[in-house]
């Protein structure tokens, strides 16, 4: 019998210290109130002085400091006057300037290459590179990462803001990748690597997290609160609740994944059988369909939906979601998959559970982690989420 080896960091962490709220210090306002200014002008697009004052709740006096700061720095920029109707002189409008600073994002969760793209500060994508993953795991990957980013660093046109990076596994509130046994990564400080190479800030976070905080900022009908499951070369999870990111306490929310949904199932690489993952993810999708042969892989997509269904359906009902996204390869997730899952749900939740819900897959945005990790530097860096 194999033994096996658990990679894990001890599940119980030591006992700390309640910690104390600190006291607010003027820097610390001042950088709240410039967060704040420059999250209306993300999200309300080009505003006058007094908009940005009577939105935000700030004298005008501290938007005014505030705006001047920003311009001096080049982040937002004068559009010039209001056209309109309205009496007395026409307020001029500012905005931020989408190419004040660019973005590394990097997505390592497809199955076979880590994909990267530069950013504006508006998500819109200017370069994108691949990097062929071959199998590689361990440090050989790690290698790969770092080759991704001197690409992407490269091919930047403007000052480069930071670099966001979207990783399967379990990452703590440190940027290490504590456990991510697809890519052989135990205990990895991932963002520490990259930064001693390129000297820029690093953001990790968890794929699905990014994949949900990708559809919070850059969809405007998401709302507040929502799931994102992500079916690649793993899966997880990414939850939104009240506009925050659910981490966890050992930054492990959202690992469905290595949930057992059938303990005669396959083994899966965590050392347990019938994981969700081994039903679910690609690689062992679009093997099983293989074997399956014409006509059968229908089949293979509807248990695979009835899986996931059984897995979230708890989770649905425990939280109440109106919105649940599925995240991945169109031709798999799509149809049998998606309809089975939503059927397994509403045959197993309660009406007034399942009636409010919105079951969709991304389609046409494979890009949600690569959004998502240039919103883990925005969100560092500016305040902007």
């Amino acid at each position: 019998m194999t033994q096996q080896v658990d990679h894990r960091r001890d599940a119980r962490p030591a006992l700390r210290p309640r910690q104390l709220a600190e006291k607010s210090l003027p820097e610390h306002n001042r950088r709240h109130n410039r967060a704040l200014v420059l999250q209306h002008l993300f999200h309300g697009g080009a505003l006058s002085r007094a908009d940005l004052a009577r939105e935000s709740g700030l004298t005008r006096v501290t938007v005014g400091d505030l705006v001047a700061e920003l311009q001096g720095e080049g982040i937002v920029h004068e559009l010039g006057q209001r056209q309109g109707t309205r009496p007395g002189k026409p307020a001029t409008l500012v905005e931020i300037d989408a190419d004040a600073f660019h973005i590394a994002a990097i997505d390592l969760s497809p199955d076979d290459s880590f994909v990267g793209v530069v950013t504006n500060l508006r998500g819109e994508v200017l370069h994108r590179l691949e990097q062929p993953l071959a199998g590689a795991t361990g440090e050989t990957a790690v290698e790969k990462v770092l080759i991704l980013v001197a690409g992407l660093v490269g091919a930047a046109s403007s000052r480069l803001l930071g670099i966001g990076v979207g990783t399967p596994g379990i990452i703590d509130g440190d940027g290490v990748v504590v456990q991510a046994p697809n890519l052989g990564w135990y205990d990895l400080d991932l963002g520490a690597r990259i930064r001693r190479a390129f000297d820029y800030p690093v953001h990790v976070g968890n794929d699905a997290n990014a994949a949900a905080l990708g559809i919070r900022t850059f969809d405007e009908n998401a709302g507040d609160s929502l799931l994102v499951v992500r079916v690649e070369h793993g899966v997880g999870a990414g939850l939104v609740i009240g506009g925050t990111l659910v981490a966890g306490e050992q930054f492990a929310a959202g690992e469905i994944g290595h949930v057992v949904v059938d303990e005669e199932g396959e083994e899966c690489v965590c050392g347990r059988r019938g994981c969700l993952e081994v039903i679910i993810a690609t690689p062992h999708l679009k093997r099983r369909m293989a074997a399956a042969g014409d006509g059968r892989g229908e089949q293979v997509l509807t248990d695979a939906g009835r899986a996931l269904g059984l897995a979230l359906s708890p989770v649905i009902s425990i939280l109440n979601l109106n919105l649940v996204v599925l995240s991945g390869p169109a031709e798999l997730i799509g149809g049998a998959f998606i309809d089975t899952t939503r059927q397994t749900i509403r045959a197993r939740t309660m009406s007034a559970v399942s009636n409010g819900l919105e079951l969709r897959t991304a389609s046409g945005d494979e890009d949600l982690v690569l959004m998502g990790a240039a919103v883990l530097v925005l969100s560092a860096e500016l305040g902007v989420s």
